[in-house]
């Protein structure tokens, strides 16, 4: 009760001195939403000014539909390839990362383990990075030939997909 008292003769029970301005304008509820347009084209990446139809660069398909005879497909064998070699090359650091974290939880409640409060942070980095990079890991170790498995790691594959990733095509 004696509480309740001290906050009345308080300053917070008292009235805002200052002005309510109310910046925003009042709108009637009757009035239909406005409807946003979407547009074709993002602006500043175009060379139209409105932003627009995409534009055909030397002789390219001008419907942005992603139909490009010149890209190869990857079929569907070694997609799967693909997809479990990602998967695992995740999983695998991601799993080590939480049991590491669960392991340090249950060393530190049970007190037969004074962990430094670096050691979480680090592992997790390292554990939850080497997770991220195995995004790319993953598809650069599949083998792109389908008749053709690859080995377990596919470090012989990473090194011959990392350089055709990066070796520049012919422009003429």
């Amino acid at each position: 009760m004696r509480t309740l008292t001290i906050l009345q003769q308080s300053h917070i029970t008292r009235p805002n001195p200052w002005p309510q301005i109310h910046r925003l304008p009042h709108t009637n509820r009757s009035e239909s939403p406005r409807k946003w347009q979407l547009q074709s084209g993002a602006k500043g990446f175009t060379s139209r000014p409105n932003g627009g139809e995409s534009v055909a660069i030397k002789g390219e398909n001008s419907g942005g539909g992603g139909d490009n005879d010149d890209d190869d497909k990857i079929s569907d064998a070694v997609w799967g390839r693909m997809i479990k070699r990602i998967l695992s090359s995740v999983g695998v650091p991601l799993a080590i990362g939480f049991a590491l974290l669960k392991g340090f939880d249950v060393a530190i409640e049970k007190g037969s383990w004074n962990v430094p409060k670096w050691l979480p942070f680090v592992t997790t980095f390292l554990t939850f990075g080497a997770s991220a990079l195995g995004i790319a890991y993953g598809s650069l170790s599949t083998s792109l030939n389908e008749a053709e498995e690859g080995s377990l790691l596919g470090f012989e594959q990473l090194q011959k997909n990392w350089v055709e990733m990066w070796k520049e095509e012919d422009a003429a």
